[in-house]
Parts: structure tokens; C-alpha cells; sequence
């Protein structure tokens, strides 16, 4: 297995035993049976190898690209992007369960700076995600050209509460509920330009 994998397994494996692991140069290193001079000659930071491994996870959970998908056209092909990320998450049982590791990992504990470099760590991924989509979008002519930061943040928070209705009671079909909020925020997205530029204030 080459140096570069070998650091990436066992930061994976140390994050499956504990999400907010904190994932050491020394640590890591040790784990992968390398040089902590390897593991920086291929990861020159912390933050270098987070980014990297958990890029490898969403790789992992969510195969393939939806968004670059041209036979579909632009709309659904952002509404298949958002329903892949939703899917691994099930409903009812397994929703409960994905949310109730999430509460005892991220919300519970005090929020140490480990707890919070680690989900911050998620969170960019999950940001540079959705960016992704959008400018493909916007380069094929979609989406116009701009800062895509508002919408990047409203699309993240409509999956975040989607993930969590999955986990709660409902007396109505939470898919179809979903599927409604799901096309309504691909309209809504679809039909924004970028966020406007402050301009002079009046007195």
C-alpha cells in the first residue's frame, strides 16, 4: 500500500473509533507504521490531512457525482445531488441512530477546541460539497456568475433539517414532505443570483 494510503486508513480507522479523535501528526503516524517526516511530506498540515480524509469518507458514502450527470437537466441533476446526501441517513430507526451519535459526539461533551476543529472539519467539507455543485452549475450557464456563499449555507440548512425530521415522530410520509422542500429549495436556488455587494450606506 503506498505512504499516502496507509496515512489515510489510519486516520480513518482512528475517526471510526472516535469521531473527534484529534488525529496528531505523531498519532497518525504511529498507527500507519510511518515517519511523522512522511506523514508531513504528504499532508505539510493538520488541517491538509483532515481535509483530505474526510473528502475520503464523503467519497466513500456518496459514490459518483449526480451534478456532472449532463444527461439530466440542470434541476434535477441539483435535486439528485441533495437526495444523495440524505440517503445513507434512512428514516425512522436508522435516522434516530445516525442523529443520537451526532448529539453524543458534537452537542453533549463541552465544546473543546477538539470538538470543534473536528466538526468544523466536517462542516467545510460539507460546504466545499455544495460549492462544488453550484459552480458547475454556474459554469454551464445555470446559475449566474458571483458569490455562491448564501446559497451554499441555505442548502446546507435545508438538508440539516430534513436529516433531523427524518429522526423525529411525524404523523405524514416524511419523504413526501421532503420531496416537496427539496424541489422548492432547487427552485428557489435556481432562480437567485449571488448575494448583492454592500454598497455605500445613506445618512
Amino acid at each position: 500500500m503506498e505512504t499516502r494510503e496507509k496515512i489515510l486508513q489510519a486516520a480513518a480507522e482512528m475517526i471510526a473509533e472516535d469521531m473527534t479523535a484529534k488525529l496528531s501528526v505523531r498519532a497518525v503516524a504511529a498507527r500507519a507504521g510511518v515517519s511523522t517526516g512522511s506523514l508531513r511530506f504528504h499532508f505539510p498540515t493538520q488541517r491538509a490531512l483532515q481535509d483530505s480524509l474526510l473528502a475520503r469518507i464523503y467519497e466513500h458514502l456518496l459514490p459518483g457525482d449526480p451534478i456532472l450527470d449532463r444527461t439530466l437537466p440542470p434541476r434535477e441533476r441539483l435535486l439528485n445531488c441533495l437526495r444523495q446526501v440524505l440517503a445513507p441517513l434512512g428514516t425512522n430507526e436508522d435516522a434516530r441512530t445516525a442523529w443520537g451519535a451526532m448529539y453524543r459526539t458534537f452537542i453533549e461533551p463541552e465544546p473543546t477546541g477538539q470538538v470543534r476543529a473536528a466538526y468544523l472539519g466536517h462542516a467545510r467539507e460539507a460546504e466545499r460539497r455544495v460549492e462544488h455543485w453550484l459552480t458547475v452549475l454556474a459554469e454551464e450557464g445555470a446559475l449566474p456568475p458571483g458569490d455562491r456563499t448564501r446559497n451554499v449555507r441555505f442548502l446546507l440548512t435545508v438538508l440539516n433539517g430534513l436529516s433531523v425530521e427524518r429522526a423525529l415522530p411525524t404523523g405524514e410520509s416524511v419523504l413526501i414532505s421532503e420531496a416537496e422542500t427539496l424541489n422548492a429549495a432547487v427552485d428557489h436556488v435556481l432562480s437567485t443570483g449571488p448575494a448583492p455587494t454592500a454598497g455605500p450606506t445613506r445618512p
